[in-house]
Formats: C-alpha cells, sequence, structure tokens
C-alpha cells in the first residue's frame, strides 16, 4: 500500500486524515525546502512528530491553506 494509498483510506475512516510529507509535498507542489522554510516562518501547518523520524500533518489543515493562498490570489 502506498503513502497516497494509506493516506485516502485514513480520511474515509472518520478519523482525520493524516498526510505524509510525500503526500504534503504533492499537494502544496513546492519542493522539500521551500516547505520547511515556509514551516520555520509559520507561513505552513506544523507537522506532528509521531517519531524520530516521522511526520504528519492534518489533511483539513493542509487544504485549507490551500484554499487560503487560493483566495488571497496565490503568492504573497
Amino acid at each position: 500500500m502506498s503513502h497516497q494509498d494509506t493516506d485516502a483510506a485514513a480520511s474515509t475512516s472518520g478519523k482525520p486524515a493524516l498526510i505524509r510529507l510525500p503526500s504534503v509535498l504533492q499537494r502544496v507542489e513546492v519542493s522539500r525546502p521551500t516547505l520547511y522554510r515556509m514551516i520555520a516562518r509559520d507561513e505552513f501547518p506544523k507537522g506532528i512528530k509521531l517519531g524520530d523520524r516521522m511526520t504528519v500533518w492534518n489533511a483539513d489543515e493542509v487544504d485549507a491553506w490551500i484554499r487560503q493562498r487560493i483566495e488571497q490570489g496565490g503568492a504573497k
């Protein structure tokens, strides 16, 4: 099962959909360094650490960030 398959399954179970970095990068279409710069500047939702090497994001927060960017007309 791929990361995307796992992400999709989580959203249909009634639990908050948690997505991993590859899915976040695919949704927002920025590079990894750009994403982490935005997080450091509080311009993007912070991830949730599940372990030493695993961080996930709430899919609803990521989608809300995308909608907000669209409403604002893109980049600042």
